[in-house]
């Protein structure tokens, strides 16, 4: 699987980054964000050991059938956020993959929501798992949904 990349990057390019080292250069324009950030409309906009911050505002387009902002785009934020904190606590040579979260949403977004962040932090990160929470929240500090995680974390070999 040595040929895996992220984005235009290759894996080993980005395992050969500390977390934090290359969570910074992503925000700072030095490694390409994920492509998935460009099709949801999103970023990561503030990272350090253990938090990280992605912001995007909800448009029409990804609206549901019932004429609400779909869940997955709440979920892939709250998803990237705590994984990019666990991910801001490893050191070069090591990765992380999802295992499993768990999303709770206290309220709907619509495209009159306006602009939101998912704040990820560390609960704990050991060996091989890393534990973190997030909260979605909107301008106002309005909080949309709350999140958990658990995450495999694994050396660039095994990938």
């Amino acid at each position: 699987m040595s040929g895996q990349s992220f984005g235009t990057l290759p894996l080993a390019e980005v395992a050969a980054q500390g977390g934090l080292e290359f969570l910074a250069g992503v925000i700072a324009g030095r490694f390409p964000s994920p492509p998935i950030t460009e099709a949801l409309g999103f970023a990561l906009v503030a990272v350090d050991r253990g938090r990280a911050v992605f912001a995007g505002a909800p448009t029409e387009r990804l609206y549901n059938p019932v004429g609400s902002i779909h869940a997955g785009f709440a979920a892939t934020l709250l998803d990237s956020a705590m994984g990019c904190a666990v991910h801001s606590t490893l050191p070069a040579g090591q990765l992380y993959t999802t295992v499993e979260f768990k999303m709770n949403f206290l309220r709907a977004l619509s495209a009159r929501t306006g602009r939101v962040e998912a704040e990820g932090k560390v609960i704990n990160v050991g060996r091989r798992v890393g534990v973190a929470e997030a909260r979605l929240t909107d301008e106002s500090g309005r909080l949309y949904a709350h999140a958990t995680t658990t995450c495999l974390i694994f050396p660039l070999a095994e990938a």
